[in-house]
């Protein structure tokens, strides 16, 4: 099977639906002749022009207000925030009207919407373009999050968002941006709700998405050396989250770490750790462990990052801990 970057994997999907379905355009800051900010990829613009890969003005409100109103009269847009912390800028159209619109009017409006953004930094960029703020819409009845660690699921998840009816928020991590992996050629879509396992094990299930996946794998392969095996389960996407798949490792290894980057403190892993404790709790030999980010805003300094964020040292340190327990 052939191989591609994370950012050729999101650019092959926007073209098939573009090609696919008139109605879907993307909008937001530099997407045009640059070619969005981490993907630098311009031959959408160059295949469809100004008119469906359309440049904004620097307002992240106006980008989610503009394409909000285009979903709800029948277009499929695709908005463009470059980082996830500057939707905070957006919040309104994002909480208050995007994820409501449907819901209040009965069902009668459709919200074909994907707001497209990177996070989680690894670049020295500081507190404000660094963050990773998936857990926010999480909480949000009415959003989808999807939120993939590959380039294969990237396409097949991203197809899957522009072709559904409710608002998506797609986060992309900055760093998977050119990662190269199979990406089969004919048409996948990926849907939202499922889970996949990455590496069987019998030992420790770890469950985690994005960047910290790949961190995870690494892991794996050092504990594997000391005859530890660790099940590593990709979430995909956090809302819905594949609560089955998490269950049934849980029931063969007994012991569960929720691994991801965003700060400890009321991350998706403290939602993850709840069900299980609410619904297998009879599975567990011993706690379950979370492994976040520090709680502190991120560091510019690079020392000082990669210490506030999880590493495969770190896992590796946490699940030699769990074994002995």
């Amino acid at each position: 099977m052939r191989e591609i970057t994370f950012a050729d994997a999101l650019i092959e999907a926007l073209t098939e639906e573009m090609r696919h379905d008139e109605r879907v355009f993307i909008m937001g800051e530099d997407v045009g002749r640059f070619g969005m900010i981490y993907l630098a990829r311009p031959q959408l613009w160059e295949e469809f022009g100004d008119e469906r890969v359309r440049d904004t003005p620097i307002s992240e409100n106006a980008i989610v207000g503009f394409a909000l109103g285009a979903a709800i009269t029948g277009m499929r847009p695709v908005a463009d925030i470059m980082f996830c912390d500057l939707m905070a800028v957006a919040m309104d159209q994002i909480v208050n009207q995007a994820a409501k619109v449907r819901y209040m009017f009965g069902g009668d409006i459709k919200v074909p919407l994907v707001i497209h953004s990177s996070l989680g930094g690894m670049r020295c960029a500081a507190a404000q373009h660094s963050q990773s703020l998936e857990s926010w819409f999480t909480h949000v009845p009415g959003l989808k999050v999807a939120i993939p660690s590959t380039p294969s699921d990237a396409k097949g998840l991203l197809k899957a968002a522009i072709r559904d009816d409710n608002p998506v928020l797609f986060f992309g991590h900055q760093q998977l941006m050119h990662m190269k992996g199979p990406v089969p050629e004919e048409e996948t879509l990926i849907p939202f709700g499922m889970a996949d396992i990455k590496r069987e094990g019998r030992d420790v299930t770890v469950v985690t998405y994005s960047m910290m996946v790949h961190k995870a794998l690494e892991a794996g392969e050092e504990l594997e050396k000391q005859d530890i095996h660790i099940e590593v389960i990709d979430l995909r996407t956090l809302n819905p989250w594949d609560k089955k798949a998490i269950l049934k490792s849980v029931e063969k290894t007994g012991r569960l770490l929720i691994v991801h980057q965003a700060t400890t403190t009321s991350g998706f892993g403290a939602e993850i750790a709840a069900t299980v404790a609410r619904e297998g709790f009879e599975f567990l030999i011993a706690p379950i462990r979370r492994l976040g980010g520090l709680d502190v805003p991120v560091p510019f300094s690079p020392e000082l990052e990669n210490f506030v964020v999880p590493n495969e040292q770190k896992i590796i340190e946490e699940v030699i801990s769990m074994v002995g327990e």
